[in-house]
């Protein structure tokens, strides 16, 4: 079985604390037309360098019916800064047009199969994973991009047209397990594409 969810799978169920001190389960999400749920994290610079691209995105798109959906499954024995009061700090400083969840246990991270931070997961209405994988070919410099996936896969969805390209990988800091070394990654993770 692969590691990270495939093509056509249905959205794994969640319940996560979100920084704006409310619960938040995968069904909260059901007036969306295309919800995509992303793992991040406060410290990464593929994240911080990326996430002003990220909220151009979600803002372009809103009014479309498209939601965002942030998850730290980061552990904070790894790195301090990715628990779960510096998101709240973080929300607070920039003001993101998302959720941000928290997903301490590392569960939602297992059940998505997340690679990296970021890696985005899109799914349609019926909440079918239409794209995985990377945003753009450049997260550490977002103004350095020479492909943008995330927005093509969203447009054609949006227009209803297949996903020309459903699969692409994640480029960031692999997850940060618990337990593990902060380089380690599951030995059953591969490449998307």
């Amino acid at each position: 079985m692969a590691f990270t969810l495939q093509i056509g799978e249905q959205a794994p169920a969640f319940s996560l604390p979100a920084t704006d001190g409310k619960t938040y389960a995968l069904e909260d999400f059901s007036d969306a037309k295309v919800l995509v749920a992303f793992f991040t994290c406060n410290h990464c610079p593929y994240v911080i360098g990326s996430d002003e691209n990220t909220r151009a995105v979600a803002e372009r798109f809103a009014d479309q019916g498209v939601r965002f959906v942030a998850i730290n499954s980061n552990s904070r024995h790894t790195y301090a800064e990715d628990d779960f009061e510096h998101m709240v700090a973080r929300m607070e400083e920039y003001r993101f047009p998302w959720i941000y969840l928290h997903d301490e246990s590392q569960d939602v991270a297992e059940a998505y199969g997340a690679l990296r931070t970021p890696h985005f997961y899109v799914f349609e209405e019926s909440r079918k994973l239409a794209y995985t994988g990377r945003a753009i070919d450049s997260p550490r410099d977002w103004t350095q991009l020479t492909t943008h996936e995330l927005v093509d896969a969203l447009e054609e969805l949006l227009t209803g047209t297949p996903v020309s390209v459903p699969a692409t990988n994640p480029v960031g800091c692999n997850v940060k397990w618990e337990g593990k070394d902060a380089h380690w990654m599951p030995p059953e993770a591969c490449d998307l594409a």
